[in-house]
């Protein structure tokens, strides 16, 4: 083989590793850019998820303290009626 024929094969060759270099640093930068966006996802998701989370706390808790507050009222009202000064409107 001629040295020219040995210097073509050796560009041939740079040529196909360099593309194939650039394929897979577009593969990676894909593969980044797809891990990123479920990232993202996933944080938006977990948001939600707690923001309904604490929703839901703040309605349970509004109604055990209406509760607590009938049942105190209520025996309030017992007690007035057995000591007899239990006002009536």
């Amino acid at each position: 083989m001629s040295n020219l024929q040995q210097a073509y094969n050796a560009g041939q060759t740079k040529g196909q590793a360099h593309e194939k270099a650039e394929q897979w640093t577009e593969s990676a930068k894909e593969t980044a850019h797809s891990a990123r966006d479920k990232t993202a996802n996933a944080a938006q998701s977990t948001k939600e998820s707690a923001q309904h989370g604490q929703q839901q706390a703040s309605g349970f808790i509004q109604q055990t303290g209406e509760s607590v507050k009938n049942m105190a009222q209520g025996a309030v009202d017992g007690v007035k009626n057995t000591l007899g000064i239990n006002e009536k409107k």
